[in-house]
């Protein structure tokens, strides 16, 4: 009985463990290094002032989510029209850094990425904020399906 308990509190103990472990971070595999390149992208098309560049990241669809200061934004289109509102042409949006990237794989299809964003200015105070986003991959494609940028 002793050694099947203690055989138990060592399973549990392997299976806590596991939980923790975070997955890739910055191309330590093939996904990771597929998300990684997503999210130059983004930065590269922002900082040349091609919102629409930075939105081919996220997935074309009505149920895209995004989550920000102003509330839950449902559908590309709006989350496109609300970028090109809060950052007019580029004096409006700066130059985009983007930091800190963790990247979690929840499964062969899905990866949870955490970092901060920092907007610089040369006229302005900069801005910045942390994020978490869902990926998606969409037919062999990774795309955010879900943003929560603070």
């Amino acid at each position: 009985m002793k050694v099947f308990t203690h055989i138990s509190k060592i399973s549990v103990l392997i299976f806590c463990l596991q939980s923790f472990v975070v997955a890739p971070v910055w191309g330590q595999s093939p996904e990771s290094d597929e998300i990684v390149h997503v999210i130059e992208q983004q930065a590269i098309a922002w900082n040349n002032a091609d919102i629409e560049g930075f939105m081919s990241a996220y997935w074309r669809s009505d149920s895209l989510k995004f989550i920000g200061k102003k509330g839950l934004t449902y559908g590309w289109d709006q989350v496109l029209n609300n970028y090109k509102k809060s950052y007019p042409g580029k004096a409006g949006m700066g130059t985009l850094l983007f930091d800190k990237i963790e990247i979690q794989q929840l499964s062969k299809d899905h990866a949870f990425v955490t970092g901060s964003w920092n907007l610089s200015y040369t006229d302005r105070d900069a801005l910045g904020g942390w994020f978490s986003l869902i990926f998606k991959k969409i037919n062999g494609k990774w795309l955010i399906v879900a943003d929560h940028s603070s």
